[in-house]
């Protein structure tokens, strides 16, 4: 096809320029007119083959990984170190709220007396507005000093900000932080304790719930750890 469209130039050329004195600039056309029919047919060939060549991206999609679930509630036994403090360490300390015992070893002498679980209310008194909700939500309604006493043994472990609760007893709270893995406030953990014959802790996490919005609601939710007690 090209060669036929060639041929035909030249011989437009030729009918246009019959004459001798026109030879170099006949050339010089056909010249131009080769190199114009050349190029073009390369620029053909170099987009047929970049055509070719050039492949739509692969995406890979990777699963994500599964995502553990978070327990509420465990029958794993957790070995707790915190510092031991004693009432003559304490000073004018007093819990926040009325009922409740500060020390560790003062709440589980209660919970071996009378067999119930150890309830901690891990909590930031005078900062944390959801543990103030919860003091007003449960902690202070009535109906829930009975419920207390007839079920559990309440310990408060405060982290204030504006001001210091005694040494000892914060670094008992920080012990007890870590051995139950407490990142946010209020965390309320229903816990059995024990001790081994070195005098250490052991501590068996029963189930822990958050900010609760009424009493009855808390109560079931504990209610329901109390009742899987071996």
């Amino acid at each position: 096809m090209i060669e036929h469209f060639q041929w035909m130039c030249v011989n437009f050329v030729q009918i246009l320029i019959p004459n001798r004195n026109a030879y170099k600039m006949k050339k010089i056309i056909l010249f131009s007119l080769v190199v114009f029919f050349a190029a073009c047919k390369g620029d053909t060939t170099t987009a047929d083959t970049a055509a070719d060549t050039t492949a739509a991206p692969k995406v890979t999609t990777k699963a994500p990984a599964a995502k553990a679930p978070t327990a509420t509630a465990t029958a794993a036994t957790r070995p707790a170190t915190p510092a031991k403090p004693t009432a003559a360490d304490l000073g004018d300390y007093k819990p926040k709220n009325e009922g409740w015992y500060v020390l560790l070893d003062e709440a589980f002498e209660e919970s071996k007396k009378t067999g119930k679980p150890i309830m901690a209310n891990f909590t930031g008194s005078d900062w944390c507005g959801w543990c103030k909700r919860l003091d007003k939500s449960v902690f202070h309604q009535p109906g829930f000093d009975k419920w207390a006493d007839d079920n559990v043994v309440l310990l408060e472990l405060d982290f204030p900000r504006r001001f210091r609760v005694p040494d000892v007893v914060a670094q008992q709270n920080r012990g007890l932080q870590q051995s139950f893995g407490v990142r946010g406030y209020p965390t309320v953990w229903l816990f059995d304790l024990d001790k081994d014959p070195e005098g250490k802790f052991n501590i068996s996490a029963l189930g822990k719930t958050g900010y609760t919005k009424t009493l009855d609601e808390f109560k079931n939710v504990m209610g329901g750890y109390i009742s899987q007690r071996g």
